[in-house]
């Protein structure tokens, strides 16, 4: 504490930074120096409790994050594999496709919901682990593995030591002599679930080739993750209270209709009237000295709902969720602000979709299940062991995002590609979607709409080729004749006319 002072008066006098003095303005800006990690251990479950809690209760919170993890995931980031081989990459890709419906340990969902699943959980508690569930060849999966997901609090905040040698355990994670994790150390039963009958605080080490630990870390250094409700469950929570009040507040006012007054009684202890029930058109008669009088409804003032909208634009902020998606409020912006502030937020997801989600955890699945995939003879790939990270290397395709007016994005688009600006392989994975798939799709129906004489095509559209629309046209006027020929392969050879 003295060295506090020392500090505080040799800063006064050299001056530098007013952030650092602690002159009037800030002489109550005490902010901690103790590291993210001690702060979490300290009041991470607490957090993370609170804004449980909020999603539970409140309906910010619950738009919140249910607006995030749609945007993130949407139907799913999916794999498209860079095998050359288009057979292999078939076949490969149908694989996969029929195993994500067995992903899910628990039956609940496909691997694409686990995404979802495990984007939400991030948002609320700063973290989620997956379980690598490796299955038996008799349990009729179409690759033996499957993915249990474990919410943060299985894993012990408190659960701090050093083991034989140069390993130690901080926070329920065990690193080796360098740094390394190499196992986690999750509670058999959740702490806070009563219908489990597992011994309470009895953990299990679960080697960390076997955990997919995703979070979001914001300082360096970090170890666990911290919900993103942090900087917003002060203001969600008094914001509700305030609501409550304001809605009994006018509840109360809502139950007196009118106020009868009545001479005082000439016998203090005689019983009064019943209470009055008045109904609509309703005619009272009162009596002689009686008055009524209608109460003074109070109201909630001009000033509350911009304070709402004040309140709700910093938890958006605090959030990182623009404030129409927070709230479902589409009247307080116009087209061009609502569509720049998607613009803002839609990068941060793209950021997070590809830094996060595929970074940390569709990229190790993917990893996982190929060689399981390999190892059980469920796909043939010839050099696996050799090529490895060849056969592995993909790409992972989120959800293209929608816009208000699809037309002139899409025509947008179109003058890119035919402008050379980009490639159709590159417009199409930005949909979400695998280019030769797509391209094997559109050719089979052109040799299916062949076949049955059918062209849904537009003229002059890119995929009947330059000229192709004046083609048509010459081709439809030459058939009103009598003599026109039936197709132009039905023309007589200049050869032959010579």
């Amino acid at each position: 504490m003295a060295f506090e002072a020392f500090r505080q008066r040799i800063g006064s006098i050299i001056g530098g930074f007013d952030a650092a003095q602690a002159h009037r303005r800030l002489r109550g800006f005490r902010a901690s120096r103790a590291h993210v990690n001690t702060l979490i251990a300290a009041s991470g479950e607490t957090i993370t409790a609170r804004a449980r809690w909020l999603v539970r209760n409140n309906g910010y919170a619950a738009n919140a994050v249910e607006s995030f993890a749609s945007n993130v995931v949407g139907d799913g980031i999916k794999p498209s594999s860079t095998i050359t081989d288009a057979a292999k990459k078939e076949e490969l890709q149908a694989l996969w496709l029929a195993w994500t419906d067995d992903a899910d340990a628990e039956g609940l969902t496909d691997f694409y919901g686990l995404q979802r699943r495990a984007a939400r959980e991030v948002f609320l508690s700063g973290e989620v682990f997956i379980r690598i569930r490796p299955r038996r060849a008799e349990d009729g999966l179409t690759v033996p593995l499957q993915l249990q997901m474990l919410p943060a609090e299985m894993l012990p905040l408190d659960m701090n030591r050093t083991l034989s040698g140069a390993g130690l355990i901080r926070q329920g994670i065990e690193f080796d002599g360098i740094g390394r994790r190499v196992a986690y150390h999750f509670l058999r039963r959740h702490p806070g679930d009563l219908t489990d009958p597992g011994l309470t605080n009895e953990t299990v080490r679960v080697p960390a080739a076997d955990v997919i630990h995703v979070l979001d870390p914001v300082e360096a250094g970090q170890l666990r993750g911290v919900s993103r409700f942090a900087a917003a469950i002060v203001k969600l929570f008094t914001l509700d209270l305030y609501d409550d009040a304001e809605l009994e507040r006018k509840k109360i006012a809502a139950m007196f209709a009118m106020f009868i007054t009545s001479p005082a009684p000439e016998t203090p202890l005689e019983p009064t009237e019943e209470d009055l029930e008045v109904e609509p058109g309703q005619v009272v008669r009162l009596d002689p000295g009686e008055d009524v009088s209608t109460p003074a409804t109070p109201d909630s003032g001009g000033t509350y709902e911009l304070f709402q909208y004040r309140t709700l634009l910093q938890v958006a902020a605090a959030l990182g969720i623009p404030y129409g998606y927070l709230t479902g409020d589409t009247a307080k912006g116009n087209f061009s602000n609502t569509r720049i502030s998607l613009i803002e937020f839609r990068r941060r997801i793209s950021a997070w979709q590809h830094g996060v989600l595929v970074f940390q955890l569709c990229r190790a699945v993917w990893s996982r299940w190929m060689d399981v995939a390999v190892l059980s003879g469920a796909i043939d790939l010839p050099g696996y062991d050799q090529q490895r990270r060849q056969y592995q290397a993909c790409a992972w395709l989120p959800t293209k995002w929608d816009w208000i007016d699809p037309m002139k994005d899409a025509s947008a688009e179109i003058l890119q590609i035919e402008s050379g600006l980009k490639s159709r392989t590159q417009a199409i994975s930005e949909r979400g979607y695998d280019a030769e798939q797509v391209d094997r799709e559109i050719a089979a129906e052109r040799k299916r709409e062949l076949a049955l004489g059918l062209d849904f095509r537009r003229p002059g559209s890119p995929a009947q080729g330059p000229g192709a629309a004046s083609g048509k046209d010459d081709k439809q006027d030459g058939a009103e004749g009598d003599d026109a020929p039936e197709d132009a392969e039905d023309k007589a050879d200049p050869k032959e006319g010579a």
